[in-house]
């Protein structure tokens, strides 16, 4: 399997261990990632909110790319996946405004096709990769360990325009990966709510209240870790939690993982190798309870 694949500025920046789990699970799982190392900032949804055709721009752009590959796109990250798709679905409606956007992508040589695949690690996963193929590599069961899933807003909604027509279970497939893993998921009232990122510079109590009652709500459901697709998801549950901690007035401490972290803790590599030492919320709990199995393996 081969993808044009958009690492997004967060994976490259804030949560370097999220990219360089990602190309360690990637070599095993035999997916060749054809980085566009010159693609830029999706916008997350913030550019389109002041300049919409900006945010266009930039996703085309992005798009032309990945379409200069010849392959499928696949992001790892879930506010990407929720901007692009919101631009894609802009784009692919218009031919004249696909047209202008083109225009200016031209002196790069450049040019937006309609149609681009794009999905999600999560979903290329699930629907391409398949979950049995997955279990098959899977070397370290993640038997004892108890995770919750933490989808975040982007991949979820709105339905209309991520595709859950084709794929009602997208809603459901942190949950398939964490049993095909062998682990056990937690279900807890805040796995489908907003982490609080998106508000945290306007409202930062209100942003650190959001993610602390979703993690009280983990830990009191009895998870050992938090599991997201989104780094920004990510940023807000761990970087974040010890002022979260104090906003919500009570203990927190829970690991939260990077999606390819857990598919690697399984794939039998070591939780150093996938920079597990680089969280601000450690995750000895996590190690201590992980199956005794083969010896880690070492990266490649």
């Amino acid at each position: 399997m081969r993808v044009a694949y958009w690492p997004g500025c967060v994976s490259r920046g804030f949560t370097p261990e999220l990219h360089g789990s990602m190309a360690l699970v990637a070599g095993r799982l035999g997916i060749e990632l054809v980085e566009l190392d010159r693609a830029n900032c999706c916008g997350a949804g913030v550019i389109a909110e002041h300049n919409q055709e900006l945010a266009d721009t930039l996703n085309a752009r992005t798009f032309a790319m990945a379409q200069k590959t010849g392959l499928p796109m696949m992001n790892i990250c879930s506010t990407c996946q929720g901007a692009q798709s919101e631009c894609q679905q802009r784009l692919d409606a218009d031919a004249g405004y696909r047209g202008h956007i083109n225009e200016v992508l031209a002196p790069e040589g450049l040019h937006y096709e309609k149609g681009i695949t794009n999905k999600n690690f999560l979903w290329l996963l699930v629907e391409d990769y398949g979950l049995d193929r997955l279990r098959e590599l899977v070397v370290r069961p993640l038997a004892g360990l108890r995770i919750g899933p933490f989808y975040g807003c982007y991949i979820l909604r709105p339905t209309s325009r991520l595709g859950y027509d084709r794929h009602p279970e997208r809603g459901r497939y942190l949950e398939q990966l964490i049993e095909a893993l062998g682990a056990t998921p937690v279900d807890y009232e805040g796995a489908r709510k907003c982490c609080g990122f998106p508000v945290i510079t306007m409202n930062r109590e209100t942003s650190l209240r959001q993610a602390g009652r979703h993690i009280g709500d983990a830990i009191d459901a009895g998870a050992d870790a938090l599991v997201s697709p989104c780094p920004l998801c990510h940023l807000n549950l761990d970087l974040q939690q010890p002022d979260a901690a104090k906003v919500v007035g009570r203990d927190l401490g829970l690991a939260v993982l990077h999606l390819p972290q857990l598919v690697g803790l399984a794939l039998g590599f070591a939780p150093r190798e996938l920079g597990m030492s680089k969280h601000v919320v450690r995750t000895e709990l996590v190690e201590g309870k992980l199956e005794a199995g083969p010896a880690p393996a070492l990266a490649g």
